[in-house]
């Protein structure tokens, strides 16, 4: 069986939810093809180095520096037509010389093909927007439905039932016949509960800050952690969310800042910090709630981002 998945580059959340995904399918035997571009398919080189990668049509999104954006998603607008267009063209002249069995697209617009299956996967069905315009809801999620719709099944990575995760985002009142719950996705869904109890609940740092997301707005948040604990006697790890720099340790009084950290080393700094503070990203919290951390964690919404604004209200 030959599989190909590739994950939106939109922050690196869609890449690390497919990462289990992609384990699975290795575990079981299939031949499995990386797709994807720019932070998003580094990022699952850098974890399946043996597999085979193709570089997709490129996507950079911005977002602004300020509270609002929508004018940054009406800028983006002609960028993901191109992007959609982009990739259906490249999957039209890869499949004409290998042949697939799966695609999974994880929000990656136009990647699929009449020759195979393809699924589509997305926690959001019905679409969040920003206060002024949800009047436009509705039309936003059909928009989103036309994307969707040479896919022949849609997975949502969360719990059917209503003790879930994303709420009315994954949870339409009217449902897509194609839609199908397969429960969170979290890179860290391997460790073992045993690895999990045994970290001691005394950590060095009283705080971690995990960054993720698009630009400025990582770099804005990292400035606003390191103001409010300037002046303070905890000690606080800041995670930069920075995957492709070298491992540097920066220490700023009481504050140290590492650019990323391997998946072990991160779980044991969260499982042994009293105090978490994250973007409410839907991965992150998926993450959280596989390592039973939600409890103790801060989140915090990109700002402008009503999807996120409503994950922060639901935690």
């Amino acid at each position: 069986m030959r599989v190909l998945i590739a994950p939106l580059n939109w922050g690196l959340g869609h890449a690390t939810r497919c990462i289990p995904l992609i384990r699975r399918y290795v575990k079981e035997g299939a031949e499995v093809w990386l797709g994807g571009t720019g932070a998003s398919l580094r990022l699952l080189k850098s974890y399946f180095p043996e597999l085979t990668s193709i570089e997709l049509a490129p996507l950079d999104i911005r977002y602004n520096a300020g509270k609002s954006q929508v004018t940054a998603m009406l800028r983006a607008l002609p960028q993901l037509v191109r992007f959609m267009r982009g990739n259906r063209k490249k999957i039209r002249e890869l499949v004409s010389s290998v042949s697939f069995d799966l695609i999974i697209s994880d929000n990656c617009f136009g990647v699929y093909s009449e020759q195979c299956d393809c699924v589509y996967m997305t926690h959001q069905l019905h679409i969040c927007m920003p206060r002024p315009w949800r009047w436009l809801e509705p039309l936003a999620a059909r928009c989103h439905a036309r994307l969707y719709n040479k896919y022949k099944e849609i997975w949502v990575p969360d719990y059917a039932d209503d003790e879930n995760l994303s709420g009315i985002l994954g949870h339409p009142k009217r449902l897509d016949k194609r839609v199908k719950y397969i429960g969170p996705l979290s890179r860290f869904e391997n460790i073992e509960r045993d690895a999990i109890d045994s970290v001691s609940t005394r950590g060095k740092y009283d705080v971690v800050a995990v960054l993720s997301g698009p630009e400025p707005q990582r770099t804005v948040f990292e400035q606003e952690i390191m103001a409010r604990y300037a002046d303070s006697n905890e000690q606080v790890l800041i995670v930069r969310g920075k995957t492709d720099e070298p491992m540097t340790h920066i220490l700023r009084q009481n504050i140290m800042l590492v650019p990323h950290l391997p998946d072990d080393k991160l779980r044991q700094e969260l499982q042994a910090t009293k105090h978490i503070i994250a973007r409410s990203g839907y991965s992150t919290i998926m993450d959280l709630h596989v390592l039973g951390l939600l409890s103790k964690a801060e989140l915090h919404p990109t700002p402008g981002q009503s999807e996120q604004e409503y994950l922060a209200k639901n935690f």
